[in-house]
């Protein structure tokens, strides 16, 4: 059985990752991204990646598994502003 504190940080970690989905969904229908910031996803990214070292340096897995997922949508908004981002 899960201690109280393995679900909470499970819950906590869910919001934060799925809080993405609405942008990525947004950014691949329409194709624009021109209002989302690269250096805030980036900075988010990086500080993700570092949860999920941190997670594993604890060996903690419901920090591992909800940032290893929150990095892996993170980067794929990332991509979809690369990839859809207009040329000046």
């Amino acid at each position: 059985m899960l201690a109280w504190t393995d679900v909470l940080g499970i819950v906590a970690g869910i919001c934060t990752t799925v809080s993405v989905i609405p942008q990525i969904k947004k950014a691949w229908k329409t194709k624009k991204v021109e209002d989302v910031s690269p250096l805030m996803f980036g900075i988010l990214l990086l500080g993700v990646f570092l949860w999920v070292v941190y997670g594993f340096t604890q060996n903690d897995l419901p920090i591992i598994a909800t940032n290893g997922a929150s990095l892996a949508l993170n980067g794929l908004m990332l991509y979809l502003m690369v990839r859809y981002r207009k040329k000046k």
